[in-house]
């Protein structure tokens, strides 16, 4: 590979969104190069390095797979999700009703599909392999230095490498340093709480059922996988996470089945287990100085509603659109009009999801009672007002606000 090239974009990150966000802007036409770490597929080698996570992805993300050629080859390891289950395990005074709502509430066979990340990895590499010139990949360990003048961006690879390129889309984490050369400010906080996240087995059947228990520490939530078997997201307290994580697995599966009550039946094959902070970002723009944030470089939320990767494939999508509706004239595809047309477009959809997120979060953490009486009063109207219940489900699978084109 030379030491010096030229493309009209280039993208930084190699996890999902970055991936998709290459492809996309490939469908715009736009000639670009992907900056990203050596991938090593993991998911067929088994062993503790495996990257078992796992994500619910909704309607429009499945779209946007599905145009980008990729959907054939992840859904036969994806699960879909036909309902969504809320218990009250808080253990407070005032219980709130079971709710559960239902694709079928919806119109839908399905809100979406729970699809493992390094299958989501390698059909989206897969694809970028087979995109030929337009798409040129340069494996790099970090990238270190971005120049940022008048028209161009000049960045500079660990390796030496050097790229020039009229727009940066950044993908490249919650520590972006494509988002410090933008001079672009975030917004970051924590929460006292930290997400296990594992898988298992189960003897019962799923029926395509995820379950959130919302327990005092945060939610315990069961997405379904292919077969007898679910992922898991447990918070709790930094305290309890590290204690759980230095029990062996016989006692932590004895910890799954008492908070599933039963739900599951008896489980095993328990997979190795990681946990993380939760924490929270929000960027003061989305795109700005030739540098459009995508995924975690522009907002982190935690692990609740599965919103996370749906909005960083959304801005996949959404900046694709911005390129294309700048015309086939257009000379520059990370001029400012460009830019401020896609932040305008994302910040409305991002801060209503992380108002949302956090304000149910710190719901569950509160111990006042009106706090608890505001979030069962919440609840029970979804139980009981279908309009509502249908308002709601449509904004979690898909925002009011203009659905990408790709998402479509």
């Amino acid at each position: 590979m030379s030491a010096r090239m030229t493309v009209s974009a280039l993208v930084i990150g190699g996890g999902p969104a970055g991936l998709a966000a290459a492809l996309a802007l490939a469908k715009s036409g736009v000639a670009l190069a992907l900056a990203a770490p050596v991938h090593r597929p993991s998911y067929q080698s088994g062993g503790a390095g495996i990257d078992r996570r796992t994500a619910a992805l909704f309607g429009g993300s499945i779209a946007l797979l599905k145009n980008l050629g990729v959907w054939d080859d992840v859904a036969s390891k994806s699960q879909p999700l036909s309902a969504i289950r809320i218990i009250d395990d808080t253990g407070g005074l005032l219980r709130a009703p079971e709710v559960t709502f239902r694709a079928a509430e919806a119109g839908l066979d399905a809100f979406g599909y729970n699809v493992p990340n390094a299958v989501l990895v390698e059909a989206l590499r897969v694809k970028l392999a087979e995109a030929g010139s337009i798409i040129q990949i340069v494996d790099t360990e970090a990238v270190e230095r971005l120049e940022i003048g008048e028209h161009t961006v000049q960045v500079t690879t660990r390796e030496g490498v050097v790229i020039e390129a009229q727009l940066i889309a950044a993908a490249d984490g919650r520590n972006s340093i494509c988002r410090a050369a933008a001079g672009i400010a975030a917004k970051t906080w924590t929460y006292p709480q930290s997400a296990i996240v594992c898988s298992f087995d189960h003897a019962r059947a799923h029926r395509n059922i995820s379950t959130e228990f919302h327990r005092a520490a945060g939610p315990f939530t069961t997405v379904p996988m292919p077969g007898n078997a679910s992922s898991l997201v447990w918070v709790a307290t930094p305290e309890d996470a590290q204690r759980i994580l230095t029990l062996d697995t016989p006692a932590v599966t004895a910890l799954i089945e008492d908070r599933l009550q039963g739900l599951l039946g008896s489980i095993s094959n328990l997979s190795p287990r990681a946990a993380f902070p939760l924490t929270g970002l929000t960027a003061g723009s989305f795109g700005q100085n030739r540098v459009a944030l995508i995924g975690e470089a522009g907002h982190v939320i935690p692990p609740i509603g599965a919103q996370g990767l749906n909005l960083g494939l959304r801005d996949a999508a959404t900046l694709a659109d911005c390129i294309i509706e700048a015309g086939a004239d257009c000379k520059d595809i990370g001029a400012p009009h460009i830019l401020r047309a896609y932040a305008d477009a994302r910040s409305p959809d991002v801060t209503s999801r992380i108002w949302t997120i956090d304000l149910l979060n710190r719901s569950l953490l509160s111990a006042l009672p009106p706090v608890q009486l505001a979030r069962g009063a919440g609840l029970y109207a979804l139980t009981a007002l279908g309009p509502l219940r249908r308002l709601l489900l449509r904004e979690g699978i898909q925002p009011a606000m203009a659905t990408p084109s790709l998402m479509r």
